[in-house]
């Protein structure tokens, strides 16, 4: 249980979330779509529902389904056509460095080539606000620079919000603008937060080399470390 958190996005900004398991990162992401609601408290968004989009760790594609129409699928049940949606899922796909694998179905395709049409779903509906639940985590470490590299870039160009759960803290750095620490649970809450004085635009890989990275790494791993060895 996540209580006493207050948490703010705005506009264009890359937020992340961390802290022990059980602290209820996730319950606060499926609070903001509206897939729970509080028992307490109240979730204020600017972004209608229809422009938030929640990026899962499992992909949840439709195994019947090709990459070029799972991408189409959430933009058809949204009421666009089929054939300008089967066009901007191609755009995505392009984007995405899927060109040519649109025909493929998702057993055909590598476990970093499923990321990316989960993705190309995600983004094809132009979301304002983008919630991420660990969407990183099953990837090889490779395949995972590559594809933070090209969410991060899309991201900054489509000038979208993004609210992050993620366990990696080099991850959290790289991406965010903010990030917030919760506390060990039950009834977790906000123990710091902290303004990354990185500039952008910003290579999430590059970046690590600036000479904040370090410190910062160190203040967040450390304050982590308190709350993860506190007792319940």
């Amino acid at each position: 249980m996540l209580e006493g958190a207050s948490i703010a996005v705005g506009e264009g900004q890359f937020v992340s979330l961390v802290g022990p398991s059980g602290s209820g990162k996730s319950s606060l992401l499926r609070a903001v779509i509206g897939l729970q609601q509080p028992l307490k408290g109240t979730v204020e968004r600017e972004a209608a529902p229809s422009d938030v989009a929640i990026l899962f760790q499992d992909d949840a594609l439709l195994p019947w389904k090709t990459a070029r129409d799972n991408v189409a699928l959430g933009l058809t049940l949204n009421g666009m056509r089929r054939r300008p949606a089967l066009e901007r899922s191609d755009l995505w796909l392009e984007r995405l460095g899927l060109t040519g694998f649109g025909h493929r179905f998702p057993r055909h395709l590598s476990g970093g080539q499923r990321k990316r049409v989960a993705l190309a779903q995600v983004l094809a509906r132009e979301p304002k606000l983008l919630l991420m639940d660990e969407p990183f985590a099953s990837l090889d470490a490779i395949v995972r620079a590559r594809i933070i590299q090209d969410v991060a870039a899309l991201v900054e160009r489509e000038h979208i919000s993004v609210l992050l759960v993620t366990h990696d803290l080099e991850e959290a750095i790289s991406l965010s603008d903010h990030i917030y620490l919760l506390s060990q649970g039950p009834r977790a809450h906000v123990t710091r937060d902290y303004a990354m004085p990185l500039p952008r635009p910003r290579d999430p890989m590059r970046v690590r080399m600036h000479p904040a990275f370090a410190p910062l790494y160190e203040k967040i791993w450390t304050d982590l470390s308190r709350e993860v060895d506190r007792l319940p």
